[in-house]
């Protein structure tokens, strides 16, 4: 154990540095999508399409990947099976054909937009692949995607039983990169909302983070808010250690900057269940997790979400 966390802290102090802008890699001799995405500390299906890379494909030694730049956003859109209620609907739109060696990640960033944008105007998922000649709604040149939003669901009986799934992993962050978070007001807990944790002081956050934070005590527990599956448990570059999970309607919610994980990807959460623990922020240094929602990769207001 102790061998284990040596090498993923050093893994992590080298790789969140430095490694958060696009780049370019060239695929070593037995590397997978997988072993280079826990490198980079980004999810597979980022770097599926990135690279326009069916889930079938064999990486070969020497083939040069696009790493693209971290985007949680762009992840959680990835990670779901389905999209969720409510459409994406640009201001104006105009239709762009895909040319050969066009990728998604491309296409999005020539056109300003967000590969979760230009997913959920085209009816995209996880697993689609584009090839040339395909027609594609973009944005209007100086347009941008109207953010969306979600009523909250009527309360349901809580569900108090725990995942039976467990893979505690204790990971220490230690990366100093500048803080790039806009700060709203901080607010104490309403009793009729329910949080990740207990009680917590409540602040808003915005520009790469687009949620909550939400202070906790050392070690607290972190429990699931809404019954779902979990589609992601990983280090995600400038988050720490993260973990998504998708409700039946499939929205995201994702739990960020935690301290141990108690769960695995594929398992079924009910509501209450412990997914771990809360962690230090590496920039403040205080006790406390990042918590947000996404619909369709755009985030929501965390308040809001159902709960289950």
């Amino acid at each position: 154990m102790k061998k284990r966390f040596i090498s993923l802290l050093i893994t992590i102090s080298l790789f969140s540095a430095g490694l958060f802008a696009e780049s370019t890699y060239t695929v070593e001799k037995g590397e997978t999508l997988y072993s280079i995405s826990r490198k980079f500390q980004i999810t597979v299906a980022e770097l599926r399409a990135a690279n326009n890379i069916k889930e079938s494909d064999v990486l070969k030694a020497g083939q040069k990947l696009t790493i693209p730049e971290a985007d949680i956003g762009t992840a959680a859109a990835l990670s779901t099976t389905k999209n969720s209620t409510g459409k994406i609907t640009p201001s104006k739109s105009t239709t762009y054909t895909v040319q050969k060696g066009d990728t998604l990640y491309r296409i999005a960033k020539n056109n300003s937009m967000t590969v979760a944008e230009l997913m959920a105007m085209n009816g995209l998922n996880s697993n689609s692949v584009i090839k040339a000649g395909q027609k594609l709604k973009i944005n209007a040149k100086g347009t941008t995607t109207a953010e969306v939003a979600v009523k909250p669901a009527p309360a349901k009986p809580v569900n108090t039983g725990n995942s039976s799934t467990i893979d505690e992993t204790i990971i220490s962050i230690t990366d100093k990169v500048p803080d790039t978070r806009t700060y709203g007001n901080t607010v104490n807990a309403d009793n009729s909302t329910k949080w990740p944790v207990a009680n917590p002081k409540v602040t808003t956050v915005k520009g790469k983070v687009s949620g909550v934070q939400l202070n906790a005590k050392v070690n607290e527990a972190v429990k699931c808010i809404h019954e779902g599956t979990v589609m992601y448990v990983g280090t995600y570059r400038g988050f720490g250690q993260v973990v998504f999970v998708q409700s039946k309607t499939g929205l995201i919610y994702a739990y960020t900057g935690l301290g141990s994980v108690n769960v695995k990807k594929g398992a079924y959460l009910v509501g209450d269940s412990v997914i771990g623990t809360a962690g230090v922020d590496s920039l403040t240094g205080n006790s406390q997790i990042t918590f947000m929602v996404f619909q369709n990769g755009q985030p929501i207001d965390p308040a809001k979400a159902p709960r289950s």
